[in-house]
């Protein structure tokens, strides 16, 4: 399928943020507007198909970038059935990490599991980048630095990205680089945030500080992978369906028509797998997660967002997260991977759904 501009971009204004002033938000990603999982999956499989045969008989590693680009590339490597492992924020446990710089964002430190790129390097030929957007390179630039200071091997590395917004300076500088780039769609950002600031940011705000807390059952599901570390990409799609079955076994024979299915910033792509599964059984399923971006809402019919919900991290109940446009429906269904070590972000992202939702389900991937 071919993509332009108008499917994948809405621009959003950030909120607290002097380095840029405007966010691209993609409405088919699942990560900040409610879209069809299996939109946003057949999205992420036709970056794959970008890529497919390109680099035939080279051992690739495909690294998505956290938070908006993880599910992404898990679907790339799972489409070319390839190794995989996502940058993160979040800490883990008794792990050494290569850290890195995005600039640009509202939460600059990125970082990799070293012990797992310890362990591949010797068996890697390429790796290869997966971002939602790419208008610098710079981030990719950062990572890449690291990665020669720490390691001898020589490695190719490659770009893909749902969007490509470089000026022809950091066309150049890639191609120097010998850094091969691919997208579905290439934008012009010099309008970007003349457009941000055309927009009143006069949408509905909810401070979930004060709030009623719930009787909270959570469903532990086992057979947990965890993408921080690296995983083959099969594998990891079977853990996935293994999954989908048993939320699904769980959900049981209650009729239900609408579902909403929640993923938890970082850890999307079970969410929109599990949300595919549902549509293929019938239900009218939408699909997004809570995420670290700040954004202004407003009510202009164009805007991408107009409802925002303020929280506490399932990850951390010290760090502000954030919910767009909840809607009602039959059925919420929220998937994690959060240990819950403080209930105060499930239950600050219950109050919110429950604005508007009345059967909410848990489920924890442990």
């Amino acid at each position: 399928m071919k993509y332009c501009e108008k499917d994948l971009v809405r621009i959003a204004k950030r909120e607290n943020n002097t380095k840029r002033s405007y966010l691209v938000v993609n409405p088919l990603q699942g990560k900040h507007v409610p879209v069809s999982p299996s939109m946003a999956l057949a999205l992420f499989s036709n970056l794959a198909e970008e890529l497919r045969g390109k680099y035939s008989g080279e051992k690739l590693l495909l690294i998505g970038f956290a938070e908006t680009a993880t599910a992404i590339g898990a679907q790339v490597a799972v489409s070319l059935e390839t190794k995989y492992i996502q940058t993160t924020r979040e800490v883990i446990a008794d792990v050494d990490y290569l850290f890195f710089s995005e600039e640009h964002s509202h939460a600059t430190e990125q970082k990799l599991v070293k012990d797992d790129i310890d362990k591949e390097i010797d068996d890697t030929d390429r790796i290869i980048f997966v971002e939602d957007e790419v208008t610098t390179g710079n981030t990719i630039l950062n990572i890449i630095n690291v990665l020669k200071k720490q390691y001898s091997k020589s490695l190719k590395y490659a770009v893909a990205s749902l969007l490509n917004g470089m000026t022809n300076e950091y066309l150049e500088t890639y191609k120097n680089e010998d850094i091969d780039l691919y997208y579905l769609v290439k934008t012009d950002h010099s309008r970007y945030g003349e457009i941000a600031d055309s927009y009143t940011g006069n949408g509905q705000y909810y401070e979930i500080n004060d709030f009623a807390k719930s009787k909270i059952s959570v469903i532990d599901i086992e057979g947990y992978m965890n993408a921080r570390r690296v995983v083959e990409s099969k594998n990891y799609e079977l853990a996935c369906s293994k999954l989908s079955n048993k939320v699904i076994e769980h959900l049981g024979a209650n009729y239900v028509d609408s579902v909403l299915v929640v993923g938890t910033e970082e850890f999307m792509f079970p969410a929109l797998y599990i949300g595919k599964r549902l549509e293929e059984k019938g239900y009218k399923v939408r699909c997004h997660s809570t995420t670290r971006s700040p954004i202004t809402v407003s009510k202009e019919s164009d805007y991408p967002l107009h409802t925002g919900y303020a929280l506490r991290s399932l990850y951390d109940s010290n760090r502000e997260t954030f919910i767009y446009d909840i809607d009602h429906y039959d059925q919420v269904i929220v998937i994690t991977d959060a240990k819950f070590a403080d209930e105060q972000g499930l239950q600050t992202l219950i109050a919110a759904l429950k604005i508007k939702n009345s059967k909410i389900k848990i489920y924890r991937w442990c």
